[in-house]
């Protein structure tokens, strides 16, 4: 649908074009009319008068048929890399009489795919068509366009009339989060820090005076509260409900996108921020993340929707935290110099090295190994 500009597309978007049999009509037409010239036989001259008339209601009628149709679009619900997109089109007639034979375009960004088009028979009056399709996601990110194009060449296809409508969408495409069953860099975090912190860690992991209740083990709870002599003595998990929930303390997760990157690396960080966030939220640990454009954010859809519309060499318009323990995801080796006291970091480097002006520990992730895997490995 997306093409060069062409004299017969204006026309086409503007009024109408001639599709080949109205461009084959038209010349008889005036083949006969020129016979009529010629002979003077008065049949010939009606001949061509009736293709003329006839060619003349089959470019108005579907000028005419587009102007009652609106178009509505249904929110796009957020999807993961890998999921489909699931868009929703809404088609209504508000006239009085049905629309037959209709075309519609969906014209979306180059990055998310081709255009999506379908056929519509008939649409009754006052009524409305549904229209939904499915787009297949490679690549997170925020994705926008407007553009939809209805066509149509009713009622005897001699001529196609297009019209282009605005109908905004947003569509929100997560990244991939790994499943992370343990992630020393994580837990790695307080463990040399004050007395205090300390102590909450000692609470956390205590079992006396602070269990409210016992319940059965549910995915996604955090090892440490299992209550390991009653789950012996029922033979199954059960886990501590405290009577405060406790994080423990903060930890920062930044990704360093104010720098410059390889595109595909940073895509690789993306996922590895993504993942390490949530592995902390299931560890109760007070997490947030940090980039350069948006700064600090928590929570579990803003998290996820700024890591998919995130990008490298952004503006650094929020400064980095120095107060509380980083994991510092970066490809500059000279920003793991300064890092605060206590924090980690994962750098990824071009080649594989490992950094020298390190201050702290961490870990280097080889491209060329499985990220889960190298995410779950100690420190070095």
């Amino acid at each position: 649908m997306k093409s060069r500009f062409s004299p017969l597309d204006w026309l086409e978007n503007h009024w109408a074009t001639p599709a080949y049999g109205g461009w084959l009509l038209a010349v008889l037409a005036l083949c006969f009319f020129g016979a009529a010239t010629n002979t003077m036989a008065g049949w010939l001259y009606v001949l061509s008068g009736l293709i003329f008339a006839l060619l003349a209601i089959a470019a108005v009628i579907p000028v005419r048929s587009l102007f009652s149709l609106a178009l509505e679009r249904l929110p796009i619900e957020p999807v993961s890399v890998g999921q489909d997109l699931t868009v929703v089109l809404k088609v209504k007639n508000r006239s009085k009489t049905p629309k037959t034979l209709l075309q519609l375009w969906d014209l979306l960004p180059d990055s998310l795919g081709k255009p999506q088009g379908t056929a519509i028979e008939q649409i009754s009056s006052n009524d409305q068509h549904d229209w939904a399709y499915y787009l297949p996601t490679e690549r997170r990110g925020i994705y926008h366009w407007q553009t939809v194009q209805l066509r149509t060449g009713t009622p005897l296809g001699l001529f196609w009339c297009r019209r282009q409508k605005t109908v905004p969408a947003k569509a929100i495409v997560y990244p991939q989060v790994l499943s992370l069953l343990q992630c020393p860099l994580v837990d790695a975090i307080g463990q040399e820090e004050s007395p205090k912190l300390q102590s909450d860690r000692r609470y956390l992991a205590s079992t006396e005076g602070i269990t409210k209740t016992l319940r059965p083990y549910r995915y996604g709870d955090s090892m440490r509260l299992i209550h390991w002599r009653t789950s012996a003595r029922f033979d199954d998990f059960r886990v501590r409900e405290l009577e405060i929930v406790t994080g423990g303390q903060d930890v920062m997760i930044c990704l360093d996108s104010g720098a410059t990157w390889d595109s595909e690396t940073f895509e690789q960080a993306v996922i590895a921020a993504a993942s390490l966030y949530f592995y902390a939220l299931r560890s109760q640990l007070n997490v947030k993340l940090w980039t350069a454009q948006n700064g600090i954010v928590h929570g579990t859809r803003t998290v996820l929707e700024d890591l998919a519309g995130v990008n490298f060499n952004e503006p650094i318009s929020h400064p980095i935290p120095d107060k509380v323990p980083l994991i510092w995801l970066t490809q500059n080796e000279k920003s793991l110099e300064n890092l605060p006291f206590h924090s980690h970091w994962v750098y990824f480097p071009m080649d594989n090295s490992f950094p020298t002006q390190a201050q702290t520990m961490g870990l280097v992730i080889d491209l060329n190994q499985s990220l889960e895997m190298q995410l779950q490995r100690p420190l070095r």
